[in-house]
C-alpha cells in the first residue's frame, strides 16, 4: 500500500515534536498510556448512554509486553478503539487531538464534567518515535468488526489497512532503535526499568497497569524439589494514590509511608498536611514539613518544589511556582484537574489557576505552623531548630515584603526567660517604662550574656533578645517595630538605659574629656573614642556607628570575594570613666602620651575581643600587654 504524507507540513513539524518538544527521552511511555487510560475513559463516559459501548467493556486495563527478541514494546488497552477514518484524521494529522474533540463534544451536550481527559494536544502519541524506529498501531473500534492498521517510520509518512484484531482497543507496538554509545534504547524491554518509569510517571493512572512476568517456585519434597517457571500478571500502579482517599481513609502509617519511599528520608515527617479544595479550582494536596534539614538543604544542588500531577499522571517532578521560597523546606504533591499545560506536557503555562494553588498552599502551611506555635510548642521549637533559619531569611526577602506573613512565626531567645520566645509574648512581659524591644548580637546566647554592654539592661530587669544568627541584625532592621515599640540595640545610643543625672554626668565626662578623645581617636585611626553610657563595671566595649554594624561586618567577612573587604563598621571605643583603667590612662595622657597611646591600644584590642572579633596583630597586642605589665 502506498504511503500516505502527514497533514500540517509533516516533515518540519514531525521533525521538531521529535527532536525539540520532548527533552527526555523516557517520556513516550508517560504519553502512550495516558492515550490509553483517557482511551477507556472515553469508552466508560459513552456506556452510560450508548448501549454498544457498554457490550464493549471488559475488565479494563492497560497491558505492557516487551519482546527482547523481536526488540519490540507494546501498550495495549480496551478503550473505545478508532476506526480508519479516526486513524487518518487522529494520527494522519499532527496536532489534531481526537479526545480534545471528544471533550468538546462533551462541552457542547453539557457534559464536560463526567470524565477527566489527559491528552488534549495530539502530539504525545508522536513522542514514540524519539525511541523507536517504526510505530505501528492495532485499533478496533467498539462501533465495528474491522480493525486496522496503522504504520510508520516517521516523517516519510504512513499506510493504513485493515487487519484482523478480536477485542475492541487499540495496541500501539514500538520497534525499538538499536543501541548506540550515547543512549541504549534496549533498557526500556527491561522489566525493572519498565516498573521504575511506570511508577515514576504513571502510578496513579486510575486503571491497572499489568505485565506478564516470570517468576519460580518450588514443587516438591526433598531430593525431588524441583524450581517451576510460570507466568503471572503483575499489577505495576498504585491506582489510588494516598492523597485522593479521604482523612478518615488515611492512615498515619500509609501517610508517612509515601512520605519516606517519595522523598528518600528515613524519619517520619514532622508535620502532615492534607488539603482538598473544591471551587474555581480544584485540587487535593499532601503536604510534609521533615523532622530534620536534608543533608543538602543549603547547598545550590537542593531544588524545591511539590510533585504536580494531573489526573493521575506525573507532570513535574519538583514544580517550584508551587511554593515560596520561605516555604521551600516543604515537600509534598499536588493533583488537579484544572491547569494549563503546554504542548510538551512537561511545563506550565503562567494561569491563574496555578498561582491560586500555590497561595492556597502557602496560607495552609502557615496555619498549620501557627497551630503547632499556639498549641505544641515543643514539636513548633523541633521543627524552630531545623527550619527557622529560612523564615528569617524570608522574612528579609525583597526588602521585607513577606515579613508581615511570617513575623508571627518568628522565635528569640530570651534573656530573662531563658527560653525561646515570639515577639508578642516578649511584649506581654515588658514594663510600662519599657520604651524599646532591646536586642544584642553575638556568636552564642552565654557570649552575648557576658558582654558588658548587658550590664545595665539588666539591672533595669528589662528583657533583651539575644540573636546568634548572621540573618538577625539585617532582620530586626527589617522588621523596625511592633505594636509601636521599635527594635532597639543595646550598642545603640538611642536604648535609654540610664536615667537623667547619669546622661548628664556622662556629658560632662564627655566635654572635659574631648582633647583626649580626639587624640585618642587620632592614635587608634577608628571612627571615633567617646565616654560609655552603656558600662557599668567593666572599662571598655567596642560599638559601631553607621548603617553597618560589627555584626554585619562580620557576616560580610565570612562570605567569598573579594568585596567583604569594602564592608567595614566604623567602629567606636567606648570607655567607661568610673572604671580605673579610664583614671590610668587620663594620668598618662597628661605625663606621658606615648605610653597613654599604649593603653589605649591595649584596650581598644581588649574590646575586639570581647566583641567577638580578632586583634589585628596578637603579638604587638601581646608585647604591649607585657609593657604595661
Amino acid at each position: 500500500m502506498a504511503k500516505k504524507q502527514f497533514k500540517a507540513q509533516s516533515k518540519r513539524l514531525l521533525d521538531l515534536m521529535i527532536n525539540s518538544i520532548y527533552t527526555n527521552k523516557e517520556i513516550f511511555l508517560r504519553e502512550l498510556i495516558s492515550n490509553a487510560s483517557d482511551a477507556t475513559d472515553k469508552l466508560h463516559y459513552l456506556s452510560l448512554t450508548d448501549e454498544v459501548a457498554r457490550n464493549a467493556l471488559k475488565d479494563n486495563k492497560i497491558k505492557i509486553i516487551a519482546d527482547k527478541e523481536t526488540r519490540t514494546l507494546t501498550i495495549k488497552d480496551n478503550g473505545i478503539g478508532m476506526d480508519e477514518k479516526e486513524l487518518e484524521e487522529n494520527l494522519g494529522t499532527i496536532c489534531k487531538s481526537g479526545s480534545l474533540q471528544f471533550k468538546e463534544e462533551m462541552s457542547e451536550a453539557e457534559e464536560k464534567e463526567a470524565v477527566n481527559i489527559i491528552g488534549q494536544f495530539g502530539v504525545g502519541f508522536y513522542s514514540a518515535f524519539m525511541v523507536c524506529d517504526t510505530l505501528t498501531v492495532k485499533s478496533r473500534s467498539y462501533k465495528s468488526q474491522q480493525a486496522h492498521l496503522w504504520e510508520s517510520n516517521g516523517v516519510d509518512g504512513y499506510s493504513i489497512k485493515e487487519c484482523e484484531k478480536e477485542s475492541v482497543g487499540t495496541e500501539i507496538i514500538l520497534s525499538l532503535k538499536e543501541d548506540t554509545e550515547d543512549f541504549k534504547y534496549s533498557d526500556f524491554l527491561e522489566i525493572y526499568k519498565l516498573r521504575s518509569l511506570i511508577k515514576t510517571y504513571s502510578d496513579y493512572i486510575r486503571y491497572p497497569i499489568v505485565m506478564d512476568i516470570e517468576k519460580t517456585k518450588e514443587e516438591g519434597e526433598g531430593e525431588e524439589k524441583t524450581n517451576v517457571t510460570y507466568i503471572e500478571e503483575e499489577t505495576l500502579n498504585s491506582m489510588v494514590p494516598v492523597w485522593k482517599k479521604s482523612k478518615a481513609e488515611q492512615t498515619e502509617e500509609e501517610l508517612n509511608r509515601y512520605y519516606k519511599d517519595s522523598f528518600f528520608d528515613f524519619e517520619d515527617p514532622l508535620f502532615t498536611i492534607s488539603v482538598s479544595a473544591e471551587g474555581v479550582v480544584s485540587y487535593k494536596a499532601l503536604l510534609y514539613v521533615p523532622a530534620k534539614t536534608p543533608y543538602d538543604y543549603f547547598t545550590k544542588e537542593y531544588e524545591k518544589g511539590l510533585k504536580l500531577y494531573q489526573s493521575g499522571v506525573m507532570i513535574m517532578e519538583k514544580c517550584s511556582d508551587l511554593i515560596p521560597e520561605h516555604f521551600r523546606f516543604v515537600k509534598g504533591v499536588v493533583d488537579t484537574e484544572d491547569l494549563s499545560l503546554n504542548i510538551s506536557r512537561e511545563m506550565l503555562q503562567q494561569d491563574a489557576g496555578l498561582k491560586t494553588i500555590a497561595k492556597n498552599i502557602e496560607k495552609k502551611i502557615h496555619s498549620e505552623l501557627k497551630r503547632s506555635l499556639d498549641n505544641d510548642r515543643e514539636k513548633y521549637e523541633t521543627f524552630w531548630k531545623a527550619f527557622g533559619i529560612q523564615l528569617k531569611y524570608g522574612a528579609i526577602a525583597q526588602y521585607g515584603i513577606y515579613k508581615d506573613k511570617l513575623k508571627d512565626l518568628l522565635l528569640f531567645w530570651s534573656s530573662n526567660q531563658g527560653k525561646l520566645i515570639t515577639i508578642s509574648e516578649y511584649l506581654k512581659t515588658m514594663p510600662e517604662d519599657q520604651k524599646h524591644i532591646y536586642y544584642a548580637c553575638g556568636e552564642t546566647v552565654a557570649k552575648i550574656n557576658s558582654l558588658p554592654q548587658t550590664e545595665l539592661i539588666k539591672a533595669k530587669g528589662y528583657d533583651m533578645l539575644c540573636l546568634t544568627d548572621e540573618v538577625d541584625e539585617f532582620l530586626v532592621n527589617v522588621l523596625r517595630e511592633e505594636e509601636g515599640k521599635d527594635y532597639c540595640s543595646i550598642n545603640s545610643d538611642k536604648a535609654d538605659l540610664i536615667d537623667e543625672e547619669d546622661e548628664k554626668k556622662t556629658e560632662k565626662a564627655r566635654e572635659e574629656n574631648a582633647e583626649m578623645l580626639n587624640f585618642l581617636k587620632e592614635a587608634l585611626n577608628i571612627s571615633d573614642v567617646i565616654i560609655s553610657k552603656k558600662l557599668k563595671s567593666h572599662p571598655v566595649c567596642l560599638s559601631a556607628k553607621g548603617g553597618v554594624t560589627l555584626e554585619m561586618e562580620k557576616y560580610f567577612a565570612s562570605l567569598p570575594g573579594d568585596d567583604k573587604e569594602k564592608v567595614k563598621a566604623e567602629r567606636v571605643l567606648e570607655l567607661n570613666p568610673d572604671h580605673p583603667a579610664f583614671e590610668t590612662l587620663t594620668k598618662a595622657y597628661n605625663e606621658d602620651k606615648e605610653k597613654a597611646k599604649v593603653i589605649a591600644e591595649v584596650l581598644y584590642q581588649s574590646s575586639l575581643l570581647i566583641a567577638g572579633m580578632s586583634v589585628e596583630n596578637p603579638a604587638d597586642f601581646t608585647e604591649k600587654l607585657c609593657s604595661l605589665l
